[in-house]
C-alpha cells in the first residue's frame, strides 16, 4: 500500500477517537499490554517521562523534549492529536515519523491486528514506542491521550511522572468531578517514580498525595518550588516578531533564572513552566545532564526543534490573528483572558467545536461584545455550524454561519479592520484547518 492507502486502511479498520469521538475509546490496557508484548516489549527498552494533564500537557511535553535535545540527547515525542499529518504524533529529534516507515510496519504487523482489533489509539502507541526502541533514543516524553490510569501510553515506567493541570473535560469517560478527573490522570504514578505537579489546586491535592503515598513516590507541586514572571511589559506585536515572551524565573522566592526567552506566547504557558523546570530537576538528580545553556535554548526554540503549532499562534498583524487549540472550559477562560488584554477596536472570533463536549458552559464564557463566523471541521465529530450557530444565538452571540473552517477564517479576515482582532479557536479540530499555520515563518 502507499503512505495514503496505509492510512485510509487504519481509519477504516480501527474507530479513531479524534474522529468519531467515544466509540473511538477502549478503557483498559489489555490490547495494548498484548500489542507490546507481540513486539518484544518495546516500552522497557528506552527511558522515558510521561505526561497526563487537562491543560497544559502538550506544551509541557514539547519544551521537555526540546530542552533534552538541545542538551544533546536522542529525544523521542510522542503526542496527540495530530494537527494535519498523522506522523506528526511521533517524533525523534523533532523529526517526524517517515511515511515509509508506518507503512512497512502495518504491512509487518496486520495479521497482529486482526487477532488483536486494537482501537486506532492503541495502534498509534505501539507504533510510537517500536519505533523509540528501533531508534534507540536516550530518552522519550510520552503525552498521555485521555485520562491516564486506562490510558494506552500507561504501560510505560517512567522515570518521572508531570501532571500538569485538571479541569473539567471528556467527563463521560473520566468522571464529574475535579477529584475523580485527578484519580484517572494520578493513574500514571508508578511505585517508586518520582511525580511532579505543575499546579498547587487545592480541589484535587489530596488525590495526588494519597497516590503518591501509596506508590511511595516522592510527590513536588511544581509552583511551590518556581514561579515565572514576565521580565518585561512588551506589546503583542513586539512578541509576535520576536516570538518569544521575555521571562524571569524564580526558584524558592529567589531569582534564578533572569530574562528567560519563552518560544511559546501564550499567558498560560507560565503555569506550565515550573512543572517543566521540576521534571528536569528530576531527570538531572538521574543523571541527565542539562546546562544552563541547553535550558535556555530549548525553551526559546521550542517550536522549531518539535514542531509545536497551535498554542497562541500568531497568524498576521493588522489585524492581529491569532488560533489557539484552548477548548475546554478551562482552557478557553485562560485564553479568553489574555485575548481581552490584546489592544482592538473590534474582535471577530471564528469558532467550531466537536459534539460530544458542553457547548452550553463554553458559549457562556464568550465575550458578547464580538463578531461570531461558525465553522465545522472536516470530522465526523464536528457539531453541525447550524446546531452551534442556534446554541450561540440563544446563548446571545451575533454571529453569521459559514460552513467550512477557510471559508470562515476568509471571511473573518475580510470583515476585520487593521486595528481589529481576528481569534481561530473552539476545537483542536478548527485550528489544525488553518493554512497560515502550516507556513514557514
Amino acid at each position: 500500500m502507499t503512505y495514503s492507502e496505509t492510512l485510509a486502511w487504519l481509519y477504516a479498520q480501527l474507530p479513531m477517537y479524534q474522529r468519531v469521538g467515544a466509540a473511538g475509546f477502549k478503557k483498559g490496557l489489555g490490547n495494548t499490554e498484548a500489542l507490546a508484548a507481540a513486539l518484544g516489549h518495546p516500552e522497557t527498552r528506552f527511558r522515558s517521562v510521561h505526561v497526563a494533564g487537562t491543560n497544559g500537557k502538550g506544551s509541557s511535553s514539547h519544551l521537555l523534549a526540546a530542552v533534552l535535545q538541545s542538551a544533546g540527547y536522542k529525544v523521542g515525542l510522542y503526542t496527540s492529536p495530530h494537527l494535519r499529518e498523522f506522523t506528526e504524533r511521533i517524533r525523534v529529534n523533532g523529526q517526524e515519523l517517515a511515511p515509509d516507515y508506518l507503512v512497512r510496519w502495518v504491512e509487518n504487523h496486520r495479521g497482529l491486528f486482526d487477532t488483536i482489533q486494537p482501537s486506532f489509539f492503541e495502534m498509534c502507541v505501539a507504533l510510537a514506542f517500536d519505533y523509540f526502541a528501533a531508534e534507540q533514543v536516550d530518552i522519550a516524553v510520552v503525552e498521555v491521550g485521555l485520562g491516564g490510569r486506562l490510558d494506552s501510553t500507561n504501560i510505560v515506567t517512567p522515570l518521572v511522572s508531570l501532571i500538569t493541570n485538571i479541569s473539567y473535560d471528556h467527563q463521560a469517560m473520566l468522571g464529574n468531578t475535579l477529584p475523580e478527573i485527578a484519580g484517572e490522570k494520578a493513574g500514571i504514578i508508578k511505585p517508586g517514580r518520582p511525580v511532579v505537579v505543575s499546579q498547587s489546586q487545592p480541589e484535587v491535592a489530596a488525590v495526588f498525595e494519597a497516590k503518591a503515598e501509596k506508590e511511595k513516590s516522592t510527590l513536588l507541586f511544581a509552583d511551590t518550588r518556581y514561579e515565572a514572571r514576565l521580565a518585561a511589559e512588551t506589546t503583542t506585536d513586539e512578541a509576535a516578531q520576536a516570538g518569544v515572551q521575555l521571562l524571569n524565573v524564580y526558584r524558592d522566592g529567589q531569582l534564578y533564572l533572569e530574562n528567560v526567552e519563552l518560544g511559546l506566547l501564550g499567558d498560560y504557558q507560565r503555569l506550565n513552566l515550573p512543572g517543566v523546570l521540576a521534571t528536569l530537576d528530576e531527570l538531572r538528580a538521574q543523571g541527565f545532564v542539562i546546562p544552563e545553556a541547553a535550558l535556555r535554548q530549548g525553551l526559546r526554540e521550542v517550536t522549531r526543534r518539535t514542531g509545536l503549532r497551535g498554542r497562541w499562534s500568531i497568524l498576521g498583524q493588522r489585524p492581529l490573528v491569532v488560533a489557539d487549540t484552548g477548548h475546554n472550559e478551562a482552557g478557553l477562560q485562560l485564553v479568553l483572558a489574555q485575548l481581552a488584554r490584546v489592544p482592538h477596536r473590534n474582535l471577530h472570533i471564528v469558532i467550531g467545536v466537536v459534539n460530544d463536549k458542553d457547548v452550553t458552559k463554553a458559549l457562556a464564557l464568550l465575550p458578547r461584545a464580538a463578531t461570531y463566523y461558525f465553522c465545522q471541521a472536516d470530522i465526523p465529530r464536528a457539531l453541525p455550524v447550524e446546531e452551534l450557530a442556534a446554541l450561540a444565538h440563544a446563548a446571545g452571540l451575533t454571529g453569521e454561519v459559514h460552513g467550512p473552517v477557510p471559508v470562515a477564517v476568509a471571511a473573518a479576515r475580510a470583515a476585520a479592520a487593521p486595528d481589529d482582532v481576528v481569534f481561530i479557536g473552539g476545537s483542536t479540530f478548527v485550528v489544525a484547518e488553518v493554512a497560515e499555520l502550516y507556513e514557514p515563518r
